[in-house]
């Protein structure tokens, strides 16, 4: 399958998928500068219609990121946590300011929220979308979409050089567990 055929079999999902289309909603209603929803609201959709799991959970949680330079502190993180528990308390949201995230992750400063994603560590898990306003969706995915179709969890250049942390994090999320077929590198 070609790039731009993951691409739109992806986008697609998303589009179909009601729940993922009402966060979606919920967050650009908020107005945050350079935001995107990302990881494993995108992943555990994919790999559960390709495996023919069901998975996905509320027990999920929804990273937002955004890049406001504005408040490289992070200080407006749990207000917009905040803001989107009162608007859908089932979930969990985790909402991080890609301007402060290079200080805790000892990378030069993100350019924005698409930069920020190059420094994830797995290929699988660097992607994200955003709704625009006129209802188109954006995707980011610096490293394509090859390793998310094939089930293939491998480092990104930040990961091989965060090795440590690449190995401690696959360990934690156990992807090959929720999904046999995962293959982790």
């Amino acid at each position: 399958m070609t790039g731009e055929a993951q691409r739109d079999r992806l986008l697609s999902l998303i589009a179909t998928d009601e729940a993922a289309m009402a966060v979606l909603r919920l967050v650009r209603s908020l107005g945050l500068p350079d935001w995107a929803i990302g990881a494993g609201f995108l992943r555990n959709r994919l790999w559960d219609e390709l495996t023919g799991a069901a998975t996905c959970s509320p027990a999920d949680d929804i990273d937002l990121l955004y890049f406001d330079a504005g408040d490289p502190e992070g200080r407006g993180e749990a207000a917009i946590e905040a803001r989107l528990a009162q608007a859908r308390p089932d979930l969990i949201w985790q909402a991080r300011n890609q301007a402060r995230m290079h200080l805790k992750n000892g990378d030069p400063p993100y350019a924005g929220t698409a930069d920020a994603i190059r420094y994830w560590l797995e290929t699988c898990t660097a992607i994200a979308v955003r709704l625009e306003p006129d209802d188109r969706m954006s995707l980011i995915a610096p490293y394509g979409l090859d390793d998310l179709f094939a089930l293939v969890c491998r480092p990104t250049p930040a990961g091989l050089h965060r090795a440590e942390a690449y190995r401690a994090r696959v360990t934690v999320k156990a992807w090959h567990r929720r999904w046999p077929e995962c293959r982790i590198e």
